[in-house]
């Protein structure tokens, strides 16, 4: 008689016990290695995201829940849902500059503001996680690369490549004209109207009627020389066209 060899079947099933077993003793060490150094990770922005990278390879996401081992020992859920409430504060109070679109840099500065000296120390990409998990409530928060940042969209307008391309050139200026798209994108003027008539009815672009040779399309939120002083909403409406 022959001896039946090893199916394939039964190797596999080993060799996905032996990696799960592994899984679980990679596990275990990163939960005590939370445990040893959790005040590092709720104080340290930049050992946060080694942390949360650590995380990701073996696919836990600490965020995912208010509940739980990871909320209960480090606090991270509270944490980055109070950050999501600043964030949406101070994307609210700025709508009326900016339309809903702000550069990352802008957010970051405006919330370490807001937290005060005393508060844990906050970084650009626990804006981002945060504003990631804000996407839930529904299509009003968005994350477009620009140049070399991110402009936030917080507000539920209807974004898509023309207007994120537009968006794109504006990023060295702060504004574009007619001309300027038709040149570097190839398009028709009607197809570039369009896409900047559709930034000006969400607020996204200010329009200035009286530049020299047309008229030049602003984007407040990449327009820096605006938030170089304070303005109030006052004058803020007094600076639209």
């Amino acid at each position: 008689m022959h001896r039946r060899g090893v199916g394939a079947g039964a190797i596999a099933k080993k060799k996905l016990a032996e990696m799960s077993k592994q899984l679980d003793t990679f596990k275990t060490n990163l939960e005590e290695f939370a445990s040893k150094h959790k005040q590092e990770i709720r104080k340290n922005p930049q050992f946060r995201v080694q942390f949360q990278d650590m995380c990701a390879t073996i696919g836990v996401d600490p965020l995912a829940s208010g509940k739980g081992f990871w909320s209960e020992m480090l606090g991270v859920g509270d944490f980055y849902y109070e950050l999501g409430v600043q964030i949406i504060e101070v994307c609210l109070a700025l709508k009326h500059r900016n339309g809903g679109l702000i550069t990352l840099e802008e957010l970051h500065q405006q919330v370490l503001k807001g937290r005060g000296k005393f508060a844990q120390d906050v970084s650009q990409d626990d804006l981002i996680r945060a504003i990631k998990k804000l996407k839930v409530l529904g299509n009003g928060f968005g994350i477009l690369p620009v140049g070399g940042t991110y402009l936030i969209q917080s507000v539920p307008a209807e974004l898509n490549m023309d207007h994120t391309v537009v968006i794109q050139l504006a990023e060295k200026k702060g504004y574009v004209t007619i001309s300027e798209i038709q040149s570097s994108l190839k398009w028709e003027a009607q197809r570039a109207k369009q896409v900047l008539d559709h930034l000006l009815k969400e607020g996204m672009a200010w329009l200035d009627t009286q530049a020299p040779t047309e008229p030049q399309y602003w984007l407040p939120a990449l327009f820096t020389e605006l938030y170089s002083q304070e303005i109030t909403p006052e004058e803020a409406k007094e600076a639209l066209p």
